[in-house]
């Protein structure tokens, strides 16, 4: 909310910022924090937390997780959300301290962590569905069948992914509908990342090291 006594904080990030355009200081956030609490303890304002969203967290190193830590304690904090698909994992920024998520334990510790489950491939089916018709691509039950194993075997990205070049393959045989034959026509052009991580294992002789 914004608050009726005054423009107080753009008054002082226009004069700490004036002589030159710079990032947020330390001190810049604690003069920030100390009007903002102030006008809270006045009634003037209402504190609305925001919410922060981090997907692939993994790739954070030591330093961004001591600092998120920190800001997480302030009463003026985010709500904050965290995405990984790594298990245990060398936390970046350290030569070995592995931890659960790539996450340092004293900061996980803190979190609610929320269990997933992977997709049946029934629901593989209905989520390329409902992608192709984003994409105003009409495709066959059939069709979406076979993503829907395709997705189930390799991934949920790598079926999904398919669906463009099987548009354009369909368009190139005069046609507005994607049939089988064309995510067939696909699969044999494009792999997944497991066929192709297994391809270089059994021919890793073959390639430049």
């Amino acid at each position: 909310a914004r608050p009726q006594g005054g423009q107080d904080i753009m008054s002082m990030m226009g004069q700490l910022l004036k002589q030159k355009k710079t990032e947020i200081t330390d001190k810049l956030r604690r003069e920030i924090n100390k009007v903002v609490n102030k006008y809270i303890d006045e009634g003037i304002a209402e504190l609305v937390p925001g919410v922060l969203f981090i997907d692939e967290v993994h790739m954070l190193d030591i330093e961004c997780f001591t600092y998120l830590h920190r800001a997480l304690e302030s009463t003026i904090s985010p709500i904050v959300i965290f995405a990984t698909n790594r298990g245990r994992s060398t936390i970046r920024g350290t030569q070995d301290i592995v931890s659960p998520h790539g996450i340092p334990i004293d900061l996980l510790d803190r979190l609610l962590i929320i269990r997933t489950l992977p997709y049946t491939e029934e629901e593989m089916v209905q989520i390329i569905k409902i992608r192709a018709a984003t994409e105003g691509l009409t495709i066959e039950d059939s069709a979406l069948s076979i993503l829907g194993q395709i997705g189930a075997k390799a991934t949920l990205r790598y079926a999904v992914q398919l669906l463009t070049p099987a548009a354009i393959n369909a368009r190139i045989c005069s046609r507005s509908t994607i049939e089988k034959a064309d995510i067939k026509d696909m699969t044999e052009l494009f792999m997944d990342a497991k066929s192709s991580a297994e391809m270089l294992r059994e021919n890793s002789d073959k390639y430049m090291k």
